[in-house]
């Protein structure tokens, strides 16, 4: 069995992926947030899609709020979601 992780969208993600969740395989040389992002735009044409919609998105890595470079390990969950305002 290959190493993965549990990937959720929220707000506009969702709706644009049309699903909440999913599980991806994760490559040996993705070790960041970045990398993970880089490896599934080249390999997703509609995962380049949406995230280019979303330019300015928020990532947390086991319900931790983090950045590009917060690593990313077998078995973690990487939540993206974009910014969101409200009053």
């Amino acid at each position: 069995m290959s190493d993965s992780v549990t990937v959720l969208y929220f707000a506009g993600l969702r709706e644009q992926f049309g699903r909440g969740s999913e599980t991806v395989a994760l490559s040996a040389d993705v070790l960041t947030v970045k990398d993970f992002l880089t490896a599934r735009r080249q390999a997703d044409t509609t995962f380049e899609a949406v995230f280019s919609r979303f330019p300015r998105m928020r990532v947390a890595v086991n319900k931790v709020m983090g950045d590009l470079s917060t690593p990313v390990h077998n078995g973690d969950e990487i939540a993206f979601f974009p910014p969101m305002t409200g009053g």
